[in-house]
């Protein structure tokens, strides 16, 4: 274990593998580095425009939505010191300003054309 992971909450456990899992995934199915950049944000949304755009059931886009938002999670952890949080099934970052933000449904809802993972990215790492 890295130090990194010795010291994060339980709760960032599945979040930060589908992090990882979606940034392999991009490398190696899409040829798109992510770097954990809040830059590299804009290839996640529009990556996932694309797959809204090809029309296939949520179902089958599940994970990858999963993977994509629990990423942006992991960008605004990694920027603002945020932490993981988890209830049930849910899982959810809080700023240290204390502002809760949902990223996994937020890529959800960019499936949906309604959302931004670029621009959570930008509204949690602003002051509050």
């Amino acid at each position: 274990m890295t130090a990194q992971q010795e010291t994060r909450p339980h709760a960032a456990a599945k979040p930060v593998r589908w992090a990882a899992d979606a940034v392999a995934t991009m490398r190696e199915g899409a040829r798109v580095r992510l770097d954990y950049s809040a830059q590299s944000l804009w290839r996640v949304d529009r990556m996932i425009d694309e797959i809204r755009r090809e029309g296939p059931p949520y179902a089958a886009v599940e994970s990858a939505l999963r993977g994509f938002g629990a990423y942006a999670g992991e960008v605004v952890v990694r920027q603002t010191g945020a932490e993981w949080w988890a209830t049930g099934r849910d899982h959810w970052i809080r700023t240290p300003d204390g502002r809760l933000w949902d990223p996994i449904d937020e890529a959800r809802r960019c499936f949906a054309g309604h959302g931004s993972l670029r621009l959570l990215c930008r509204d949690a790492t602003a002051p509050g």
